[in-house]
């Protein structure tokens, strides 16, 4: 059952990171944020992520949970330092910043919205930390964001 939701959440982030062309990967990493917070924000029960709630409570005693998350942690990782690669090079995101770094935090961030989600905090909070979770992503310089730090605009 773990490794089987382990599986879900790596194919969930791969139906929004899987690729595709340069200019729309920073569309796909803010669909793929966003989509995190709604799902969040949508558990009502407040049932929360079976890979966080077995990786916290397991891992310490359970080999097999420990590396079935560092693996799941893994792939997320890949897919979202890929996205942001591809971002860089269109353009969107500073080609300076270590995708490496940036990968993480997002993964952080969206692993973070279901903790927080999971203790109580309302759903337009949730997507509040999407929102400035993509907003923080170094620009190239002379491109700034709108407002909602969803989509960026060149200055002219």
């Amino acid at each position: 059952m773990f490794g089987d939701w382990c599986t879900a959440v790596v194919e969930v982030a791969e139906g929004r990171l899987a690729g595709g062309p340069d200019a729309e990967a920073l569309a796909r990493l803010s669909g793929y944020v966003h989509l995190m917070a709604e799902n969040t924000a949508s558990d009502t029960e407040r049932r929360g992520c079976l890979l966080a709630k077995g990786a916290a409570e397991l891992s310490q005693h359970d080999p097999t949970v420990a590396g079935r998350s560092a693996q799941t942690m893994t792939a997320l990782l890949t897919l979202l330092r890929t996205e942001i690669s591809a971002a860089q090079r269109h353009g969107d995101i500073d080609s300076t910043a270590d995708p490496e770094r940036l990968a993480a935090l997002l993964l952080t961030v969206v692993r973070g919205i279901e903790a927080v989600g999971k203790a109580g905090l309302d759903p337009e909070t949730l997507r509040n930390i999407a929102d400035t979770a993509l907003a923080v992503l170094p620009m190239p310089e002379g491109q700034k964001r709108l407002a909602t730090g969803r989509s960026p605009a060149r200055e002219n």
